[in-house]
């Protein structure tokens, strides 16, 4: 062989052998994930969850998955762009935080698929036909919230025996406020309870709620579930003891940062749970074919050193009822 033919053929190996191994190399994916809060503000447990999830379904991040976060820092009007940027990013699969940004996703792409958390009946905003067989291109994890809010009520009145006003701290802009609010008053009228409602949707609406509940003077506070109230615990637990008003949340994060009591489900597992549907989506399953997930079990968590900074003795039943109690 001619040196000149030789040098030929060396140089179209050495072309040949990266384009090899790079076409041997896994696809990355990418997922998209669309929250309504502030990133800083999210418990890193939750974003760790869902990493692990996926895990657990085959998918690594960095290695087989890349994720697109978005983040709307409380200010819903920019989900609309958020999710139109992930559906033109081409991601496989979109993770979505609450309603507005479900709702919003949906209404946005029916291909793409979307794997959801949400404190509403999924059915009843017209996200799923059915939780058993979801249909279409969504399916997640659901609380349907407002059948806890009687349990936070009857536990605000074991805490507080003799309370006669509560108010309800309560977002006006979550698609779920009214029946969770209606819920929690029936039960609240069914005890003999007044109730008042102090709207809040930023931080600064949080002050003015505050101010306004140290005008009603009411004996205990139930906090409605909404996202801007976890991204907000620590303001939110400062102004509970601040304004010395017994509290129940509903998220286990909030009693973490200061606030006095929580009944709810488990967020961190249902992140995992999200995480697994959206690996299995990955590989192949259709959201159609995927039911919609409901936590079963509920957590009772209280704030001992919060009760004390209150002045208040929670009974010793309700202390060895509790999952978790922080001293």
């Amino acid at each position: 062989m001619k040196r000149r033919d030789f040098i030929k053929v060396i140089g179209a190996g050495a072309v040949a052998w990266p384009l090899a191994a790079r076409s041997e190399q896994p696809k990355v994916r990418a997922v998209g994930f669309l929250g309504p809060g502030y990133a800083a503000a999210t418990p890193p447990q939750f974003t760790a969850a869902f990493i692990e999830g996926m895990a657990a379904a085959g998918f690594a991040e960095g290695k087989d998955v890349v994720i697109e976060y978005r983040w709307a820092d409380n200010h819903l009007e920019r989900v609309p762009m958020l999710a139109l940027g992930l559906i033109r990013a081409r991601t496989e699969v979109i993770f979505t935080i609450s309603d507005v940004p479900t709702l919003i996703a949906k209404g946005a792409t029916a291909t793409t698929p979307i794997v959801f958390i949400t404190n509403s009946d999924p059915v009843g905003m017209g996200l799923v036909d059915s939780l058993n067989r979801p249909g279409g291109n969504v399916t997640g994890v659901t609380l349907i919230g407002s059948p806890l809010g009687p349990k936070r009520i009857e536990l605000l009145r074991e805490l507080v025996p003799k309370a006669s006003v509560v108010s309800f701290l309560a977002n006006p802009n979550n698609a779920n406020v009214e029946p969770n609010v209606a819920e929690a008053e029936a039960a609240a009228r069914r005890l003999g309870l007044q109730t008042n409602v102090l709207p809040a949707s930023s931080e600064q609406e949080l002050n003015l709620a505050f101010a306004k509940l140290g005008q009603l003077k009411p004996d205990a506070l139930l906090v409605i579930p909404d996202p801007v109230f976890l991204n907000l615990r620590e303001q939110l637990s400062a102004l509970e003891v601040r304004y010395a008003v017994p509290t129940i949340h509903y998220s286990r994060e909030n009693v973490v940062a200061g606030g006095l009591l929580s009944y709810g489900a488990n967020f961190a597992a249902m992140f995992h749970q999200v995480g697994i549907y959206v690996g299995r989506i990955l590989s192949g399953a259709k959201p159609a074919d995927l039911p919609v997930v409901q936590p079963t079990k509920f957590e009772l968590v209280i704030n001992l050193k919060t009760a004390k900074a209150l002045g208040l003795n929670v009974p010793a039943a309700l202390i060895a009822r509790a999952d978790e109690v922080i001293e």
